[in-house]
């Protein structure tokens, strides 16, 4: 009999709201943010942070912009007491800054932390039970009014304490601990008992906290819990209302998002979602997602890479390369018509105009990514991302119809090496395709003359190391090139199409010539630099002719020995 069975579990009981606001809602400024990484994140971890990577850490977060930050847990820890107490003295809080520490709801370990925290300017002391029913009932053997007790005493303690050290500006925080899995009504009741016992003002709030422990529902589950509780706890006015969401669904930053919107206005989280389980919140993704729709995140993550570095040396813990906003494949396209879509809007996209980019829901440049990465090619790619990388790291526009054909050959290559095809290589297929000005016929100079609407051409070029002189009339070098050509070679020869642009600028800058010919029925591309831009055609036009068995079609004696 499998033992994966659905029927042992219950889906997660939702609060009775018959008119509820959230949905209506829109975010429309970031709430108060708490980092947890030197306490919920380092707790989570298999070594724990040493010394050096704790004020590491802390110096990041510091330099991102976070006004309050959760320092550790000194009452179970001699080294989070030890650090707490180095923060302190060392001086190491900037004024605008305020840390935090957590303690459970007992006597001795709240005396513990007040310790840890004398000569503090500021300081959140975070106290918190557990109220789930099944906390209550089968780990601690109490009833709700035992619960409600502990609460109760902790608060006193805790307000007990803090009159101890008048010099310091205290904000005490409360959680009811797996709010998410208590009875509303029940987590309303407890959180009043707390709220009793300090009184909070709205010139001094408090803060109360509303975790989901372990996330058992589906965000709007959760949003409704938090409205809920928003309208039916008293002093609202006077509470800081926090929500901590952890990531067991996968879905942690939605049920932040949607809670803000339920009424909370602070939010804990960590850098990049490290946490027990499947980690906390991940404010990186949650304040991406707020820049992302123009508002304010109040975080400077300009620099994704650092903030990289930093946790990953911190917390031994890698990031996913699709990691949303930061991970390094998140602004790579490698599937052709994503890779067409980017370089089409990035071509037309105003710097001074919203952003509105295919793929792209934000400017990568904007977090210090650049385009480099943004279209890699292997062989799921198409000609959008050839033509990207070509334009992009050798200024070359290739026409449709080349890059049509550069991709083939560089799908060929992709899955004969297996894996990424890079810059480097695509531009030697694209040489090795097209441009063969130097093959068996190269043009050794030409002269061109304008009269009567009409030009002729007379053009010397090499041919099995012999010189020859070939000589045409037409509308335009090219045509005339081509005129003289066929009436050597007994070729038929049509141009089907042509572009050519300068690369860079100035009065040196290079042309590139790039033409598609049809060639006794066969249609046949060429590509060619030079100078000169009729050279560069012309260039262009042996190319493509070099392209097929010029060896039978074009004996030597067809054409006219130069004049000496």
């Amino acid at each position: 009999m499998s033992t994966f069975d659905h029927r042992k579990y219950r889906p997660t009981p939702a609060p009775q709201m018959r008119d509820r606001q959230w949905p209506s809602r829109t975010i429309t400024a970031a709430p108060r943010w708490c980092s947890v990484d030197l306490r919920d994140g380092n707790q989570a971890l298999l070594e724990p942070m040493n010394v050096a990577q704790k004020q590491r850490m802390w110096a990041l977060l510091v330099k991102l912009g976070f006004k309050e930050i959760e320092v550790g847990f000194p009452s179970a820890s001699q080294p989070d007491f030890d650090f707490v107490r180095w923060l302190i003295e060392a001086h190491a809080i900037p004024e605008d800054v305020t840390i935090q520490v957590l303690v459970q709801a007992r006597e001795a370990l709240i005396v513990r932390t007040f310790e840890a925290l004398k000569g503090a300017k500021r300081a959140i002391v975070h106290v918190y039970n557990s109220t789930s029913p099944v906390q209550r009932e089968r780990v601690f053997g109490l009833d709700r009014a035992g619960v409600t007790a502990i609460a109760r005493q902790g608060a006193e303690w805790v307000q007990r304490e803090a009159r101890k050290y008048p010099a310091t500006a205290w904000t005490f925080q409360y959680s009811p601990e797996s709010f998410s899995n208590t009875e509303m009504d029940y987590a309303v009741e407890v959180c009043e008992a707390v709220l009793d016992v300090w009184q909070p003002t709205p010139a001094q709030p408090c803060i109360i906290n509303l975790p989901s422990t372990v996330e058992s529902s589906t965000p709007n589950i959760f949003a409704d819990q938090v409205e809920y509780f928003a309208t039916h706890i008293s002093r609202r006015d006077s509470i800081i209302l926090s929500l901590h969401t952890h990531n067991d669904r996968g879905c942690a930053v939605a049920a932040a998002e949607l809670g803000v919107l339920a009424g909370a206005d602070r939010v804990e989280g960590t850098l990049l979602g490290n946490g027990e389980r499947t980690g906390n919140m991940d404010i990186v993704t949650m304040a991406m997602n707020l820049y992302s729709q123009g508002i304010d995140p109040e975080l400077d993550l300009s620099n994704p890479d650092e903030i990289i570095q930093v946790a990953v040396e911190c917390t031994a813990l890698p990031v996913h390369p699709r990691h949303p906003w930061v991970g390094e494949l998140v602004y790579t396209a490698f599937s052709g018509s994503h890779q067409d879509a980017i370089r089409k809007c990035l071509q037309r996209q105003q710097a001074d105009a919203p952003w509105q980019v295919a793929y792209l829901p934000i400017d990568p440049l904007d977090i210090g990514r650049d385009y480099q990465a943004v279209i890699r090619v292997n062989s799921q790619s198409g000609k959008g991302g050839v033509a990207f990388v070509m334009e992009r790291d050798y200024g070359l526009s290739l026409p449709r119809w080349m890059q049509e054909e550069l991709a083939q050959a560089v799908q060929r290559t992709s899955e004969a090496d297996g894996g990424e095809v890079d810059s480097a290589r695509i531009h030697a297929l694209f040489m090795q395709t097209f441009v063969n000005d130097h093959a068996r016929v190269s043009l050794k100079g030409y002269r061109l003359d304008r009269t009567g609407g009409q030009d002729t051409l007379a053009a010397q070029i090499m041919f099995d190391q012999q010189i020859q002189l070939i000589q045409g009339h037409g509308e335009g070098a090219i045509s005339a090139f081509v005129q003289g050509w066929m009436r050597h070679s007994g070729q038929r020869i049509s141009v089907v199409d042509y572009s050519e642009h300068a690369i860079g600028s100035g009065t040196d800058a290079e042309a590139v010539a790039y033409i598609q010919l049809n060639i006794d029925g066969q249609r046949v591309a060429g590509a060619a630099f030079d100078h000169d831009t009729v050279s560069a055609s012309l260039k262009a036009v042996l190319s493509a002719l070099n392209r097929v068995n010029v060896r039978e079609a074009i004996p030597p004696a067809a054409l006219s020995p130069a004049a000496s």
